[in-house]
């Protein structure tokens, strides 16, 4: 039986370094991280790319492999947008920081744009659904954002927000205000 599934995050070796620890909940505040895990899946994200950018490095520069596959690799990093078109090399792979994946997320993308005011608010309403990419909604803060993508962000079309039907204390309010008034009375 195989198992279909690889590992997404790693732990620290050293659990209690006072120096990591402050960074992790330094990011975590910054992009409104849920848990040190969501920062852990990142950093391993980019040990692994750094990791290829790296092997491929030390291959000769007109080596096949180095060629085809470090194109790939920096394609998909710009299409990402972790990494801009003017540096697609991969001497700038190894450059990149954690906080050049963080900003790709969709949660710090929303906030970017306004739609939210805080990016807390950001994934707040990610989670219920007020957010769409192009015509889908997504409801994953950690949904990297492509370049393409990045404009069509916007309020779902049935959401609250975005020119649908009102949300249910909306709708009370609204009942209330038209024809609650003289219910009020005759309670009291």
């Amino acid at each position: 039986m195989s198992l279909n599934y690889s590992k997404t995050a790693s732990a620290p070796r050293r659990p209690f370094e006072k120096e990591r620890l402050d960074q992790e909940l330094k990011l975590i505040g910054e992009f409104g991280l849920r848990n040190k895990r969501e920062v852990w899946r990142v950093k391993f994200t980019l040990a692994k790319v750094r990791n290829l950018a790296r092997e491929l490095l030390t291959l000769p520069v007109k080596d096949p492999k180095r060629t085809f596959q470090g194109n790939a690799l920096l394609r998909r990093l710009v299409r990402t947008g972790v990494l801009s078109e003017d540096k697609m090399k991969l001497d700038y792979v190894l450059a990149l920081k954690i906080d050049d994946f963080l900003e790709r997320r969709l949660q710090t993308q929303v906030m970017k744009l306004g739609l939210a005011r805080s990016i807390h608010h950001a994934r707040v309403l990610i989670r219920q659904r007020h957010i769409r990419v192009k015509k889908q909604i997504v409801n994953v803060p950690s949904y990297i954002v492509r370049v393409e993508s990045q404009k069509h962000i916007d309020f779902a079309i049935n959401s609250s927000l975005g020119g649908g039907k009102p949300g249910r204390v909306k709708r009370a309010n609204a009942k209330k205000a038209a024809g609650g008034g003289a219910e009020e009375e005759n309670e009291d």
